[in-house]
């Protein structure tokens, strides 16, 4: 499992770990990714999704029919 939103597209960063001593070495910020089940209304069926907290904040505000409908947009869905 990739670890990218299907919803919002968010996937994992790479920054710098700093130590007192401002030694920098590489480290990778990850998503806050899940797994949720969904039942989709207006297919009459459950999907199952791998969504970050955002993703699922979009979900609340937009809708799951918009929200899924904007990220085929996008391309971040296959569906």
């Amino acid at each position: 499992m990739s670890k990218i939103c299907q919803i919002t597209g968010k996937k994992a960063m790479v920054g710098n770990n700093v130590s007192h001593s401002k030694r920098r070495t590489k480290r990778k910020f990850n998503v806050n990714l899940f797994t949720k089940k969904f039942y989709w209304v207006e297919q009459d069926c459950w999907i199952n999704l791998n969504i970050s907290a955002a993703g699922l904040r979009t979900i609340n505000k937009l809708g799951l029919d918009a929200a899924i409908r904007m990220a085929a947009d996008k391309g971040y869905l296959n569906a």
